[in-house]
């Protein structure tokens, strides 16, 4: 392990359609840890919906919630940590992640992440006139922090288990667990 880091979870980072909530409950499984996704702790800590805390509170107050969260996070052990696709760019989120977690990003191209999430009617960050526009411009603002990772994972034509493997593989090497 790396100096100052207590790595005793994982953490999945990357853009909303690039896996993590597939990828990390496959991760979870095949570790033995729980899964926990930073948007349902959210939902069912204030009772209502992503696009519902939106509408009610928007866009900062969905950030204060996930705030508190990345906080919450920083005393478990063996979990698997699906973030939603802004928050390590939020406040010190990714530092923060980083004290207990080894970050791994999901990465795919805009194209692509539109292929997947076009159909999603509850994402209230897509809900514009041209989505794959606004999947590029965010995913350009994003990359700076997605890019910090301790893990990229590119999940283009790659399967969910395929890129779970290659996510098990590097914790387990950066743990020094055995396969």
């Amino acid at each position: 392990m790396r100096v100052g880091r207590d790595i005793r979870n994982l953490t999945l980072i990357g853009f909303m359609g690039s896996g993590k909530t597939s990828v990390g409950r496959l991760v979870a499984a095949q570790l033995g840890f729980e899964f926990l996704d930073t948007d349902d702790m959210i939902a069912a800590e204030v009772g209502m919906s992503i696009p519902e805390i939106f509408r009610r509170e928007g866009e900062a107050g969905f950030r204060q919630l996930e705030r508190q969260i990345v906080r919450k996070l920083e005393d478990r052990c063996q979990t698997v940590i699906s973030t939603g696709g802004g928050l390590p760019t939020y406040d010190d989120h990714l530092e923060r992640l980083k004290r207990h977690s080894l970050v791994v990003c999901l990465w795919a191209s805009a194209e692509t992440l539109y292929q997947r999430v076009r159909h999603h009617d509850h994402r209230p960050l897509l809900q514009t006139p041209d989505p794959l526009g606004r999947i590029r411009q965010l995913l350009a603002q994003r990359e700076p922090w997605y890019r910090q990772a301790d893990v990229l994972v590119q999940t283009e034509q790659r399967s969910i288990r395929e890129v779970a493997g290659h996510v098990v593989h590097a914790f387990r090497a950066y743990v020094h667990l055995p396969d």
